[in-house]
Order: structure tokens, then C-alpha cells, then sequence
């Protein structure tokens, strides 16, 4: 009875051995295969977690100034056209002048004389020329009253050779006269009327001979000879050519000049030409700008002015790049020598593309950035500019709105698939 009853137990026993291994061998299976979380959790460790920034525009600094200097826009030299004595002197060095103003009168006793001279050729061949038309019209008077007279006179003739014709036809007609006489008689006033008729002609034809052409070109010489020795007389004013500044001109009353002797230098201070040095990245921020902003140092009022040259190579003395603004100077607020500070760059200028300097990654002279696209970081080339701790300017490379890596960029690599853990202000 005792051997039956524990066989029942013993099977029970191992029946609940067997289940609790099944569920066992199943619960692992289950760990193995199934389990989609446990594997995320897996590949997100195996990303290497980063932390980004969003590029912006910020200001770089204040606008790059270098120092100018004012300059006459041009100088023109004055120089005297003739040979004198100074009589005066009407304008010193340092003076203002304007265009045509007398700068001082010379005094030449040989150019008077010369004058003078010249006068009396042009009045003595004036008055050749009108005795010659007197003379010439006296004479055509005189001819005019002869043919005249003659004209009269064949005139009478031409009435008697009509009478006697008319009678010769009628003694004809009565045959006391033969055809030839007849005949004889018509060609005589036939030839007696043609010379009527030419001389005439030639009275109303009849003008002054023209007894001027060999003196007129002499008139005219000395006209011409007169007209440059005035010529010659009005620059003995010496005249300012422009308005500006009178300079170097040391010279004084009854001091002799010589043609082509300098009187004196004129600076034109409207416009007026300010001038600076600038560096090689000076020279390339300026770009294609057609102006640039200027002041006077310690004054707050500003003012725009064209650029009239930017040199495009260096100044191998200098080792700098020229440029020139030519502004206005009507009320000649600007003298030269004046000093003043040049804008190079404006407050809109200052306003780039910036990165923090730690988000760099330098390879020699190289500069490049990690930039991130979806899960990926691209290494990027940049070309830095301006530097104004901790921001750097981007000048080419990067734009506004693109994520770039700032945690650890030295550990990444180009192509590296990245988790973003979060953007963060630059």
C-alpha cells in the first residue's frame, strides 16, 4: 500500500521539473530574437553623440578706419608768357584766387615799341589802299564822262546818216542814185550803229579798276603783326588758369621775367583729393565699393566720398595700396594736410557670418568645420576673415541657418554618422 502511494508524488515532482525548464529555455529565446528595444538601445550607444549650433550673422567689430590725409585734387603751374619788369604784384603766396584773377602786371618797353610799330604799318597800308580807290574811281569818272561825250557825238553822226540815207533812197527811186551807192550808203549806218551800240555797252560796264590787290595782303600782315603783339601785350597780366590756392611764388615788384619763367603753383581745393595707405586686406575690403565714408578726427558728423582710384598693385617703397576719394570743398572746410580717418568698412559691413572659434578645426593653413546633415557630419573647408574672440568670420564656406558641430570637433571624421543630442546658441 506505502509503494504506491509515493510513485504518484515522484511523477508530479518531475512533471513541474520539466515546465520550469521549458519556460527557461523559452524566456531566453525570447531575450535573444524578439526583443526590438534592447537593440535600439544597442546601435544609439555606438553613435557618437554631439551637440550643435545654427550659424548666424553677428557683428565681427566696429568698421575698419585708417588714417587720411587731404591733398589738392591737382596743381597747375603758372608760368609768364613774355619777357618784363614786374610792375605789381597783386597776389602773395597763400592767397585764394580765382580762374582769370591777375595774379601781377609785367612792364616790357620793347613790346610798346613793337606796338607802335605795328600801328603804323597797319594805318600806312590803310591809307595806300584808300588812295588807291580814290584814285582808281577818279579815273573811272573820268573815262565814264569820255565814252560819254563820244556817245553823244556818234549819236549826231547816226542822225545825218539817217537823213542822207533816206535822201539817197529817194534819189534812187527817181534813178539819180544806183543800187550800189544805195547800197554803200545802208552798210555805212549799219556799221556807224554797231559802234554805237558797243560803245554803250561798254559804259554800262565800266567799273574802278581794282588798283588794292597788291596792297591788301600788305594790310593784312600787319593787321595780323598788331593783333600778336596785343596778344602778347594782354599777357603781360599774368592770370591765374584756375581757382585755388597761390603757392611757391617768390617774387617781388621790379624783378625781371623771362618767356616760360615759373610765377608761381595753384593747388585746386574744389574738389579737394584725400589720401590713404592701405595694407592687402585693407585694399580687398574695399571690393567693388564706388565710395567710402570719411570724418574729421574728433568731429561726429560723417560724410560720403567717391573713390577716384584704388591702386591694383603694391607700392614696392610703400609696400602698400594707394587710394584716392575726391570729395567737394566749396566752403573749403578742407585744407591740405588736414588729417582724417577713412572708413574702409561700414556698420552693415560688420554684420557676417561668424563661428566660434573652438567649433574650428586647423590642418596647417587649412580651416574646416564639422557641418551636420541628418545623421551625418560633412567636413567642410571654410576661409576664415576677421577675428574678434571667440568668433571668428566665415568668409566662404558656410551659410546662415546650417548646423556645425561645437562639442569635440578634433575627434570626428568626414562622412561619420552622428546622434545630435541638442542646438545649442552660438
Amino acid at each position: 500500500m506505502r509503494r504506491k502511494r509515493r510513485k504518484p508524488k515522484r511523477q508530479a515532482m518531475r512533471m513541474v521539473g520539466l515546465i520550469t525548464l521549458s519556460i527557461g529555455i523559452l524566456a531566453g529565446c525570447s531575450d535573444t530574437v524578439v526583443n526590438p528595444e534592447a537593440n535600439s538601445v544597442y546601435t544609439d550607444q555606438a553613435l557618437k553623440p554631439v551637440k550643435v549650433f545654427k550659424v548666424i550673422k553677428q557683428k565681427i567689430g566696429d568698421p575698419v578706419e585708417r588714417a587720411a590725409e587731404v591733398q589738392s585734387s591737382a596743381q597747375f603751374g603758372v608760368t609768364s608768357k613774355v619777357a618784363g619788369d614786374i610792375e605789381q604784384v597783386l597776389k602773395k603766396r597763400g592767397d585764394m584766387v580765382q580762374e582769370g584773377e591777375v595774379i601781377l602786371r609785367l612792364r616790357s618797353a620793347e613790346a610798346v615799341s613793337q606796338r607802335e610799330a605795328a600801328e603804323r604799318a597797319v594805318a600806312t597800308a590803310q591809307e595806300a589802299i584808300a588812295k588807291a580807290k580814290a584814285r582808281a574811281i577818279k579815273e573811272t569818272e573820268s573815262q565814264r564822262l569820255e565814252m560819254s561825250n563820244s556817245i553823244q557825238k556818234m549819236e549826231l553822226g547816226m542822225t545825218g546818216l539817217m537823213r542822207n540815207y533816206n535822201k539817197m533812197r529817194n534819189d534812187y527811186d527817181i534813178g539819180l542814185v544806183t543800187k550800189a551807192q544805195l547800197y554803200q550808203m545802208e552798210s555805212q549806218m549799219m556799221s556807224a550803229r554797231l559802234d554805237l551800240d558797243q560803245l554803250k555797252k561798254k559804259l554800262s560796264l565800266l567799273e574802278p579798276v581794282d588798283a588794292t590787290s597788291e596792297l591788301e595782303p600788305q594790310l593784312k600782315n600787319a593787321q595780323i603783326a598788331l593783333q600778336q603783339i596785343d596778344q602778347s601785350m594782354k599777357n603781360l597780366e599774368v592770370k591765374a588758369t584756375v581757382s585755388g590756392l597761390l603757392t611757391e611764388m617768390p617774387l617781388e615788384a621790379g624783378m625781371t621775367l623771362q618767356p616760360g619763367a615759373n610765377v608761381g603753383v595753384i593747388q585746386r581745393l574744389d574738389p579737394i583729393k584725400i589720401k590713404a595707405q592701405l595694407n592687402e586686406t585693407e585694399a580687398k575690403q574695399i571690393g567693388d565699393k564706388k565710395e567710402l565714408t570719411y570724418y574729421v578726427t574728433g568731429a561726429k558728423d560723417k560724410y560720403k566720398g567717391a573713390i577716384s582710384y584704388l591702386s591694383k598693385v603694391i607700392d614696392p617703397e610703400t609696400k602698400s595700396y594707394e587710394i584716392n576719394l575726391e570729395v567737394p570743398n566749396k566752403d573749403l572746410a578742407l585744407k591740405p594736410g588736414s588729417k582724417l580717418r577713412l572708413q574702409l568698412t561700414e556698420e552693415q559691413d560688420q554684420i557676417v557670418v561668424t563661428v566660434p572659434t573652438y567649433s574650428i578645426v586647423k590642418e596647417g593653413d587649412d580651416a574646416f568645420v564639422f557641418v551636420l546633415a541628418g545623421d551625418t557630419v560633412e567636413k567642410r573647408s571654410i576661409q576664415l576673415g576677421r577675428l574678434n574672440e571667440p568668433n571668428q568670420e566665415v568668409l566662404s564656406g558656410l551659410k546662415e541657418g546650417e548646423l556645425v558641430v561645437k562639442t569635440s570637433p578634433n575627434e570626428l571624421s568626414n562622412k561619420q554618422k552622428v546622434q545630435m543630442t541638442a542646438v545649442e546658441e552660438q
